[in-house]
């Protein structure tokens, strides 16, 4: 009867760990202040899956946490090129950056600048 109970044990205890969902993921992504970080992380949350989503104005890196079984890092990553914002190589639709707050324009270098004095 111990035998039972403790493979039992080790049955339930093996399929709760199987059942990690989570996935953990990073991105580099374009922006240069808190608008863009407010954009960003609100494209992530509107996907569907996306349970944390950190922006980093200083580093641009996008930290993630989502269920894999709901999303995947492509879709979270064509919903950030679609609020206006490239993203490891990909370029966000031009109609998408246009879109975008003046201030907030990262691909023109001055104001790029402006935001460093800042």
């Amino acid at each position: 009867m111990k035998k039972i109970i403790v493979l039992l044990l080790m049955v339930t205890s093996a399929m709760t760990f199987a059942q990690d969902k989570n996935k953990r993921e990073s991105l580099d992504v374009d922006g240069v202040c808190g608008m863009c970080k407010a954009r960003i992380e609100k494209a992530c949350f509107k996907t569907k899956g996306v349970k944390s989503a950190i922006w980093s104005v200083e580093t641009h890196e996008l930290k993630l946490i989502y269920d894999e079984r709901k999303t995947d890092l492509k879709t979270i990553q064509q919903s950030v090129l679609n609020a206006g914002h490239d993203s490891e190589g990909l370029k966000a639709p031009d109609e998408a950056y246009a879109s975008v707050h003046d201030c907030c324009k990262y691909r023109d270098e001055a104001i790029k600048d402006d935001h460093k004095k800042e």
